[in-house]
């Protein structure tokens, strides 16, 4: 029999550090339950790491609650003016606080702040923005937060969409911009791919994308104040590298942005996935990609036209592009397959001349 190792202080606190974000009243008896100890020797952790003020508790002994401490708190508040540039806030203000950060974590920063600080600076039509760091012993997030026109309504006027939900599904497909002759459309779809957890909270609507769930929604969202805000978040100690993430979606020598994922349930709203015009609404822009997956994830049925203007009549006329279905409901598949298999001859004959048998 093979005999454990004694337990490491800092593998039980990093253990507690890393839970109790989705444990705050019960992540004693959690971590004693993982390690096989006693709430007593567990409750000395929880002393030493709200010691070093990595912890914050509250309340009585039987029911405290515990929560990671802010370790760094910065704001600041930038004029949106000619001289404003992304880099320089990046290096004076952001990157001194991430000296600690393995390399990799920093590169991924520098992508996504700088990023979403441009497109505020460029596409915004405000004021000021307005970033907010918070950082724990376990991750940091960053709030970017503009005065502006808000991103989903700028692109619904600029796509002439319905309205701002729609302007959510087009973002999510990536190779999107208003200012095509000085962006390229890239920088939102990778910064939300890159990051733990990625979010736009603009108007009445919020893009949401997390990294471990894979999915982005339309969230509902009244109320929310003029402008934009973006909300970003990382593990201080991800193993992600930048260079991989674009890799997923890239191809060829020049390594271009050549593949993406449509999350179709951002194409749902209240009713059910039926008819050709919605398909058409999904293949918006599509032909902009050369591998095109599209995530059924969260919808449970399709209508037959749906399904067959993607994966027939479109697939037909795009030869070229593959498309793709994943997390499909036995429904879904079903449908997708029918679709597959109907085909009608190209052309139709004229009254004499031979035309497929039983016509």
């Amino acid at each position: 029999m093979t005999k454990r190792n004694p337990l490491s202080p800092n593998e039980i606190q990093h253990f507690i550090l890393e839970h109790v974000g989705d444990h705050p009243r019960d992540i004693a008896s959690l971590a004693a339950k993982h390690f096989g100890i006693t709430r007593q020797a567990l409750s000395r952790h929880l002393q030493a790491l709200t010691a070093k003020n990595l912890l914050l508790a509250a309340g009585s002994t039987r029911g405290r609650s515990y929560k990671l401490a802010p370790l760094v708190k910065r704001r600041w508040e930038y004029p949106i003016t000619p001289a404003l540039a992304e880099d320089q806030s990046w290096a004076r203000d952001v990157r001194p606080l991430l000296q600690h950060h393995p390399k990799n974590v920093v590169d991924i920063w520098h992508f996504g702040f700088t990023e979403m600080f441009n497109n505020a600076i460029d596409h915004s039509g405000g004021s000021r923005i307005v970033v907010q760091i918070e950082q724990t012993a376990i991750a940091t997030s960053v709030g970017l937060m503009d005065d502006g026109i808000g991103i989903f309504k700028k692109i619904q006027t600029a796509l002439n969409l319905l309205d701002e939900r729609h302007a959510v599904l087009e973002l999510s497909k990536g190779k999107l911009t208003t200012d095509p002759a000085h962006h390229s459309g890239q920088g939102i779809f990778f910064t939300s791919r890159l990051l733990d957890q990625f979010a736009i909270f603009s108007g009445g609507v919020s893009f949401i994308h997390t990294r471990v769930a894979g999915e982005g929604w339309i969230w509902e969202n009244p109320g929310t104040s003029p402008g934009t805000h973006v909300f970003m978040k990382l593990d201080n100690s991800s193993t992600r590298i930048d260079s991989d993430v674009f890799a997923e979606y890239s191809s060829g020598d020049n390594c271009d942005f050549t593949k993406t994922g449509i999350p179709v349930r951002l194409a749902q709203f209240d009713d059910k996935l039926v008819s050709r015009s919605q398909a058409k609404r999904v293949l918006a822009r599509v032909d902009l990609f050369k591998t095109v997956m599209f995530d059924f994830a969260g919808v449970e049925t399709i209508g037959q036209p749906f399904a067959d203007e993607i994966f027939r009549v479109f697939a037909r006329s795009h030869r070229h592009i593959e498309l793709f279905a994943v997390n499909t409901t036995p429904q879904v598949a079903r449908a997708i397959e029918a679709a597959k298999a109907y085909n009608l001859p190209d052309t139709f004959k004229g009254p004499d001349e031979p035309g497929p048998q039983g016509s």
